[in-house]
């Protein structure tokens, strides 16, 4: 390989991993912005919900409608366009003062990151000559998403012991996102537009009936569900705590955010040594043993258990979207990776906002956490079905076979 081919290989897969990083500083912070904002404008868990399920809303319509857009215009024009709604939208949260004004912004953040996600996926599959090496570097990319999960409640806490507000995270987003579009306008894509006739919405649509990409997207929707519940509402249902261990009511949130990124850097050893099917299977168990375990023992087993449940949660949904994504070709990767993101986004919204119209109902977060182990368990039950049957074997050793997109 050239000179110039390794460094714009190395190039682009910064660019993939540093978006993931980015977009994660402020969705997954939510959890942590949440309690304040429920105090500075007096609302009700539904209400303040709005944070998180509006932007993931427009994450799931932005996928399905422009999902085709890195497969028509090319993954770098898509990618840019996705940052600049998403930099602006970020940007504007310094002049905003009304939660009106922030949930619109967020909506407009959460279509840019629709755009650009779609871009960044479809890049994994051009820089990944074999379905292994797609999960592997999208395992990796997940891992720097959940750095970015630590980073982004890190900020929130330090600019609020500053004595400034949390509305500043969103702005440093902003300027991050200055940096990405430096980069992604310095690479050079492997696949270019070629496909454009038949990228559209429509092609889209009819993937949605394929019964490959609705088992996949069925998997990743109750394993978001789960996740979801930890750092949206973990953070809320803990300020009941008075065990002898009060700091994990404070740190319990970043407790779980250590433990998904640590287990998602080492998920890249774990499928050198584990079949997928095997490892999604145990790690499936696993997270239902914490939710369980949390329901029968209470807040003290709670304060535990759900953070721990990021240890297992780690290399699951970088993994099933990788299996999703990576049986198509690389002219159909921006449209399947946007049916995906728009399962993803959807369980992202609905789930913590029906933990929250239940806990509003019955006065008490433990309601809510009683319907996410039912989710836990549907998940457990999906993924050992996987591990049985493994319904993507065939097609994913068939992809293998005729390559994926561009040799190493």
């Amino acid at each position: 390989m050239r000179t110039w081919e390794r460094s714009n290989l190395t190039l682009t897969r910064a660019l993939i991993c540093l978006m993931f990083f980015t977009f994660a500083m402020t969705s997954d912070a939510v959890g942590g912005v949440i309690p304040y904002v429920i105090a500075e404008f007096n609302l009700s868990m539904k209400a303040a919900g709005a944070f998180h399920y509006v932007p993931m809303l427009a994450i799931a319509l932005g996928a399905i409608c422009f999902g085709f857009l890195a497969d028509r215009l090319g993954r770098r024009r898509t990618i840019i366009i996705g940052l600049v709604l998403y930099g602006l939208g970020s940007l504007l949260f310094a002049v905003g003062q009304s939660f009106l004004f922030f949930v619109c912004l967020l909506a407009v953040s959460g279509l840019g990151i629709s755009i650009f996600k779609i871009g960044g996926l479809a890049l994994v599959g051009d820089v990944s000559p074999s379905t292994t090496s797609h999960t592997r570097l999208m395992n990796s990319a997940e891992g720097f998403f959940a750095v970015g999960s630590i980073v982004g409640p890190a900020i929130v806490a330090l600019l609020l012991a500053a004595g400034l507000s949390w509305k500043w995270l969103y702005v440093s987003a902003s300027a991050l996102c200055l940096i990405l579009i430096a980069i992604a306008a310095r690479i050079r894509e492997a696949h270019t537009a070629t496909h454009a006739h038949t990228a559209s919405p429509g092609g889209t649509l009819r993937l949605l009936k394929d019964p490959y990409v609705l088992f996949f997207s069925s998997l990743i929707t109750l394993y978001v569900a789960v996740e979801v519940a930890v750092y949206v509402w973990m953070p809320t249902y803990l300020r009941g705590y008075r065990g002898p261990h009060t700091w994990l009511a404070a740190y319990g949130l970043t407790l779980f955010f250590v433990l998904r990124a640590a287990g998602r850097f080492l998920a890249v050893w774990l499928l050198g040594r584990w079949a997928w099917t095997t490892a999604l299977a145990v790690l499936g168990l696993g997270i239902l043993l914490c939710f369980a375990g949390s329901m029968i023992g209470g807040l003290a087993a709670g304060a535990w258990l759900l953070p721990l449940s990021g240890l297992f949660m780690s290399m699951i949904y970088p993994t099933l979207n990788s299996k999703g994504i990576s049986a198509y070709s690389a002219s159909q990767q921006g449209a399947v990776a946007g049916i995906i993101l728009s399962f993803t986004a959807l369980a992202a919204a609905l789930g913590p906002l029906a933990m929250a119209a239940i806990s509003d109902a019955y006065h008490d977060p433990k309601y809510g956490f009683l319907l996410a182990t039912g989710f836990a368990l549907l998940l457990g039950i999906g993924l050992c079905v996987n591990w049985w049957a493994d319904p993507a074997g065939r097609r994913l050793q068939t992809a293998d076979t005729h390559g994926l997109a561009v040799s190493e």
